[in-house]
């Protein structure tokens, strides 16, 4: 018979990043990172995920941590509640939109060749072209360029082949792109959200409704889109393989991911 969960007198919201951070880029979840994972779920703290990924691209690695309760995804800009008992397994919390309009025709003067997509909550992404692999989750559907604006969404993808991180950072500055907020990968792939909308905004939002205190919050992660919830954590804590820039963010720096510094962090709160 499995023992309910513990509810300490001062629950921890844990914040966990997924690509780089719980999950190695070729998507392998290591077992001494899950049980890490459930120890912390079983002592009664919120373990939430905070990922730039879409929800789609969330149920899976929830399901196998074992998670229920709220998740960021997509940057922010949606929060989800994941229950077993709701269709589907999940209910939109929080949803942030924008007008990506602006922003796409600015870019596309610049990097007209580029794929372009945008989030549909739930299903994919519509998009201007396909794009490599098994980038984008979900459902895709290739429209003209300029259907990608006519509504309100969540999310924004920029992805060019031909151009490297280092020359997205140098576009971005650039361009200005001061109405929307922006967070660029490993590789040329740029997310843009909603002005003001990260995963630090996200989560300040859970922190009040669970009525966790500040100082009883950590986040580890490993990308630039982690830098905020780094430093809005009391406990943040980068990747051994982040970049300077997200290590200057933190308050410590655990192993990499190949050396499970994920799980000796979750550890630590047990």
């Amino acid at each position: 018979m499995t023992s309910a969960p513990a509810t300490p007198a001062r629950p921890m919201l844990v914040a966990l990043d997924i690509d780089g951070t719980l999950l190695t880029y070729d998507e392998h979840l290591a077992d001494e990172t899950r049980d890490a994972v459930a120890a912390v779920r079983d002592a009664g703290h919120h373990v939430v995920l905070s990922t730039g990924r879409s929800l789609v691209a969330v149920l899976d690695v929830a399901a196998a941590l074992g998670l229920t309760g709220y998740a960021v995804c997509s940057n922010g800009s949606v929060t989800v509640r994941l229950d077993p008992d709701l269709p589907g397994g999940w209910e939109l919390d929080d949803v942030v939109t924008f007008d990506p309009g602006p922003a796409l025709r600015l870019i596309a003067e610049q990097l007209p060749d580029a794929l372009y997509a945008v989030e549909e909550i739930g299903a994919g992404f519509r998009l201007n072209k396909p794009f490599p692999g098994h980038e984008l989750g979900g459902d895709q559907t290739v429209v003209p360029f300029e259907e990608l604006w006519s509504q309100e969404v969540t999310r924004v993808v920029v992805r060019s082949v031909d151009h490297t991180s280092e020359e997205f950072h140098e576009l971005a500055s650039h361009l200005g792109l001061g109405d929307v907020t922006y967070a660029i990968g490993w590789s040329a792939w740029m997310d843009l959200a909603p002005q003001g909308v990260s995963k630090a905004s996200a989560l300040e939002r859970l922190r009040r409704i669970l009525h966790v205190q500040p100082d009883r919050t950590v986040a580890v992660g490993d990308g630039h889109n982690d830098i905020e919830m780094l430093d809005w954590a009391a406990r943040g804590v980068a990747m051994g393989h982040a970049d300077e820039s997200v290590r200057a963010a933190a308050d410590e720096v655990t192993g990499t991911v190949e050396e499970l510094g994920a799980a000796r962090v979750l550890r630590s709160l047990v």
